[in-house]
């Protein structure tokens, strides 16, 4: 990175209300403005401009990225998770806008820096430490990340929340909401309702890294006889509800797998299914926010190093119930109980099944056809999601048949889905139906043990 550019990542946090408010005004002034100069441009040159190629400039997209990237807080985040969430069903221009927001992060100057450590941990903090690196190692929506050296020579890495994240939650995640109606660029049928809640939810949860610390002990002690996984160790002194301190832990990015031999992509990819059934269906507990940043990978032991436990929820008996009566109708290739199950389990309403019986039962159909194949699991093709979004879509155009699933529900279907996302970056091909079943077995459900 050159010295321009890793200056100009360097920019203070808006903090206060009104400075955050005429950011997002900004936003919404800048790309009126670029869509009128757009519009002058294509009609000067003859052509009759449609909305959607005015907002989808260039100019507008760097403008969005920008703007969202140097609010942080709720204001990225609801974009990365949007991004996350939705990327097949929402247009490619705006799918590229929001995921760039994933890596985009500004940081903080280190006057805005030294102020907050300040406040947490004393004027003289910087005496606790052989080294503190004024340059973060990550950069993400809540807040950015630090290598230290303690006097005792251990490495730490040091999280530090970006001030006035926390009390502006609620008023971001409703500004970007409002901004991405506004545009035009989301799709009428998508209801992102249950998005902006449980947006809102994750994201108080996550500014607080008390219980940030709490949870990574909890994933700690479940890991603890299961090899495979690195856990960061909790520095007890140095936490507080805005600084998080653990152990530093090396590894390279999981995507960068994607470059490795099939077998180390294979391996290590049922290794995250495993774990992500066991929290469904074993732990009843699952870290919810599949951002691929938040797991790293070491070449020298095969491990996979968890990174980010703001997002960790308790998985609710019921929901842990209704996913495993799903699990195994698919298994069983039965598709009148699975179709059954959605229902009871809220993903779709009876009225719609009544409806639109004959796409809701091509859709079963192939996700039970995916589940129960004993062939390998090819998460590189994803040739059968165009096919359920285009029939999704078509039944959505029945806004009779808009239904927003239970809140835990989504939580857990979007850790299900990233991670499904992740097997396609590496493009994994994995046994899904033996990893699944061998979790199921070693769980059994509380009426299969009396």
């Amino acid at each position: 990175m050159s010295d321009s550019d890793e200056k100009n990542r360097h920019r203070a946090v808006p903090s206060g209300r009104l400075s955050r408010l005429s950011g997002f005004g900004r936003l919404a002034g800048g790309v009126a403005g670029g869509m009128m100069a757009e519009g002058a441009r294509r009609i000067s040159a003859g052509e009759r401009p449609r909305m959607q190629d005015m907002l989808l400039t260039p100019g507008n997209a760097k403008r969005l990225t920008d703007r969202l990237s140097h609010l942080r807080g709720a204001a990225m985040k609801l974009g990365q998770m949007i991004s996350m969430d939705a990327g097949d069903v929402l247009p490619p221009e705006l799918s590229d806008i929001l995921a760039r927001l994933r890596d985009n992060a500004s940081f903080m100057p280190p006057k805005q820096l030294d102020k907050v450590l300040a406040d947490e941990w004393g004027m003289d903090w910087r005496k606790q430490f052989r080294r503190f690196e004024p340059r973060p190692i990550a950069a993400a929506s809540i807040g950015q990340v630090h290598r230290a050296l303690l006097r005792d020579d251990q490495m730490l890495a040091i999280k530090v929340q970006y001030p006035g994240v926390a009390r502006s939650i609620d008023s971001d995640v409703d500004n970007v909401a409002g901004l991405l109606r506004l545009s035009g660029l989301l799709p009428k049928e998508l209801d992102i309702v249950p998005l902006l809640a449980a947006a809102k939810e994750q994201l108080h949860e996550e500014a607080d890294y008390l219980r940030e610390a709490e949870q990574m002990e909890r994933y700690a002690a479940m890991l603890g006889s299961i090899d495979g996984f690195v856990v960061p160790e909790l520095h007890r002194e140095l936490t507080t509800g805005k600084v998080l301190a653990m152990s530093f832990e090396k590894g390279v990015p999981i995507e960068s797998l994607a470059d490795e031999p099939a077998e180390v992509r294979n391996t290590v990819f049922s290794r995250q299914l495993d774990l992500v059934a066991r929290e469904l269906f074993a732990f009843g507990v699952m870290q919810t926010d599949p951002n691929f940043a938040n797991y790293r990978y070491r070449p020298e032991t095969g491990e996979i190093v968890l990174l980010d436990f703001g997002a960790t929820r308790d998985v609710a008996p019921e929901i842990a119930a209704s996913y495993r009566k799903l699990v195994e109708a698919g298994l069983a290739q039965d598709r009148e109980t699975a179709l059954r199950e959605a229902v009871a389990a809220g993903f779709v309403k009876q009225s719609t099944v009544d409806s639109h019986r004959q796409r809701i039962e091509r859709m079963v159909d192939i996700i039970v056809t995916e589940l129960a194949s004993k062939e390998t699991f090819d998460f590189g093709d994803r040739a059968f999601v165009p096919i359920l979004r285009d029939e999704g879509m078509e039944i959505a155009q029945d806004r009779e048949s808009w239904h927003v699933p239970p809140v835990e529900t989504l939580f857990v279907q979007r850790k299900i889905s990233g991670t499904a996302l992740l097997g396609a970056r590496l493009k994994a091909v994995v046994d899904l139906r033996r990893t699944v079943t061998k979790v199921l077995a070693e769980n059994p459900a509380p009426e299969d043990e009396a």
